[in-house]
């Protein structure tokens, strides 16, 4: 692995062509002597020094195929060449292979290529050997188109498909999720209209004369007093709350209030306490005639009245905020590059996954908040968190029963970005490993999974974002892992490759 910067082009000079020579070769073995003659006129024989021959991306000019020497084949990973083939074979052949395909695909090198020692090949024109194809083998031509672009489309349906069953679930439970906050705003809008039709009818009590003007408004100073602490209500256990309501029914019970108990779950629930319910029957005592049970009715509608209100601000804040995640996760309204925090990506990703959580799973963020931004194709990064997200998810459910820690991390690891998503499922068998990323694999049933979730992730971390994405894995803690450049990423604006 390197990722040293390109050296210069290694010294070249040229040799003899012999078509004896190319006979022995395992590509041309089989080739007339007109045809050995036609390639010794229209190729060359040149030698190479040590170095770069060809680099990944550059315009693909000509088939190099190796006489002798050593060659070492590579391929960009992120910032990285990875070497991916080494041969000292005679007749190895890369470069301009996919001529034949003219320009219905990008004439450009697939792999980069260097040398290890002065080396001799046999080198032909991106152009002539197009045409030794089409003249030559023209079966094996539409043969060879057939399977390129069959594969490419296959490839691209499937893609789309992938993509629409993770926008189905994703629907799914979007549509779950907005249900619930939806429907407790409406039974808390229908509540609420009865309470204050009740208030209305409290109030007309309250001002039939029973209190004058200064125990009046004394007991309106008491209703404002009631609404403020409603918004301060403490945290209380199961245990606090029932232990508290039993204090207050005791004490309405006391003070003459019939069927206490219905108002002291709601003056718990809005903060209010003894000490509050005694200055209520002071004010009132000071008023002569006045009704206990009447002014704490008020007030009990008073304090339901904003429980219920803020049920409704509550289930409207949620909404609120599942729509814009789903803006955020979707990227509608947003350009395709984007400089952002990728703990929003991760965060609007796990909330529209909310519904494939389940209870035996325990989300545990560990996020380094202070790395910077990055720049990215936002949509297509959720897409990858989407992706690894749901396979986490899988490999504890279908193993593990639905039981099991989801891990979200991230990390700065030199001048990368890292982001971890790990389970506690049983891991990724090491006979399959290296298998993992290449299309249409799968290890799900028929019917669950095309084989694409990973491939499709793997290109658009690595081919457009110049990323990396591997796997760590043993039994009890898999981890795929992310890397994303934080500098000089040069996104490419083509698409992915």
């Amino acid at each position: 692995m390197s990722n040293d910067p390109p050296s210069e082009s290694p010294p070249v000079r040229s040799g003899t062509c012999s078509p004896d020579e190319l006979r022995r070769l395992f590509l041309f073995e089989s080739l007339s002597d007109d045809q050995l003659e036609w390639l010794c006129r229209e190729g060359e024989v040149r030698w190479f020094e040590p170095g770069w021959i060809f680099r990944e991306g550059e315009p693909a000019e000509c088939l190099f195929v190796m006489l002798e020497g050593a060659l070492i084949l590579s391929q960009r990973v992120g910032q990285d060449d990875v070497d991916v083939a080494t041969s000292t074979q005679v007749g190895a052949y890369s470069g301009a292979w996919h001529a034949y395909l003219g320009d219905r695909v990008p004439q450009t090198y697939r792999n980069s290529m260097r040398v290890t020692a002065p080396s001799r090949f046999f080198t032909l024109g991106a152009a002539e050997f197009s045409k030794l194809m089409h003249e030559w083998f023209p079966m094996a031509v539409h043969l060879l188109e057939g399977l390129f672009f069959g594969v490419q489309n296959a490839r691209q349906v499937l893609g789309d498909r992938e993509r629409l069953l993770a926008l189905g679930t994703l629907s799914a439970g979007l549509t779950h999720e907005l249900n619930n906050p939806a429907s407790a705003a409406v039974r808390a809008t229908s509540t609420l209209r009865e309470r204050v039709a009740a208030m209305r009818r409290k109030l007309s009590a309250l001002a039939d004369g029973s209190l004058d003007r200064d125990a009046l408004e004394a007991v309106v100073s008491l209703q404002e007093e009631a609404v403020a602490k409603v918004g301060k209500v403490p945290a209380l256990t199961p245990l606090e709350t029932a232990d508290r309501e039993d204090r207050l029914s005791d004490w309405l019970e006391d003070h003459g209030v019939a069927g206490g108990w219905e108002m002291a779950s709601t003056f718990v629930a809005g903060g209010l306490g003894e000490e509050f319910l005694d200055k209520v029957a002071a004010t009132v005592e000071e008023a002569h005639g006045a009704d206990l049970r009447g002014a704490l009715g008020w007030l009990n509608y008073t304090v339901d009245t904003e429980l219920l209100m803020n049920e409704i601000e509550d289930s409207t804040n949620r909404i609120s905020g599942l729509v814009d995640a789903a803006r955020q996760y979707s990227q509608m309204d947003r350009a395709p590059v984007q400089t952002v925090d990728v703990h929003e990506l991760i965060d609007s990703t796990l909330l529209m996954m909310g519904r494939k959580i389940g209870p035996g799973i325990t989300v545990v963020k560990e996020y380094d908040r202070s790395l910077p931004p990055v720049e990215v194709y936002a949509a297509e990064m959720n897409q990858v968190w989407t992706n690894l997200i749901d396979n986490a998810l899988g490999a504890m459910d279908a193993k593990s029963g639905g039981v099991g820690t989801l891990l979200l991390r991230t990390a700065r690891e030199g001048e990368s970005l890292l982001v971890e998503i790990g389970d506690t499922g049983p891991g990724v068998d090491p006979a399959i490993r290296p298998r993992i990323f290449e299309p249409f694999f799968t290890t799900k049933p028929v019917g669950e999974g095309t084989g694409l979730g990973l491939d499709i992730s793997w290109r658009i971390v690595v081919n457009k974002h110049h990323g990396d994405l591997r796997v760590e894995s043993v039994p009890g803690d898999t981890r795929f892992q992310v890397r994303l450049p934080l500098v000089g990423q040069n996104l490419k604006k083509e698409g992915v490759q």
